[in-house]
């Protein structure tokens, strides 16, 4: 799959956030090394502390099925109406990928006309895993 594929299914999967509060929505996309995608969008709750983010909801739901691989992630985001130029993952998605995800998953950000790649180690150099226990 292309890089720009998955950036779209990306932005098609930020089109089912529900984002009232914030009115920033995010979408994610997450192939498996067999080809198979899990996309997710962010679910805001009025207590806060409930929501959760586009990139865990596609892991989580790749994960729940079995999938155990992951070679990229996509990650689109904006305000309502607009996409950012640039969407990084939170804190707490980075470590989640961390515990699932090897060090070279491929992370696109931006839009699926201009993207820039990264991989889970530039963005958490200092992951806390299974080896720190």
């Amino acid at each position: 799959m292309k890089d720009c594929e998955l950036m779209a299914l990306a932005e098609a999967a930020r089109a089912r956030s529900h984002s009232p509060y914030s009115n920033f929505r995010v979408g994610a996309a997450l192939l498996t090394k067999s080809g198979k995608i899990y996309t997710g969008c962010n679910i805001e709750n009025a207590a806060f502390s409930v929501t959760v983010c586009a990139e865990r909801v596609a892991l989580f739901k790749a994960v729940s099925e079995g999938e155990s691989e992951f070679s990229a992630i996509a990650i689109v985001g904006g305000r309502t109406g607009e996409t950012a130029p640039f969407c990084s993952p939170c804190g707490v998605c980075r470590q989640a990928l961390a515990e699932f995800c090897p060090k070279d998953l491929k992370i696109l950000l931006g839009n699926p006309e201009k993207f820039q790649a990264y991989t889970l180690e530039e963005l958490l150099p200092y992951s806390f895993t299974e080896e720190n226990l």
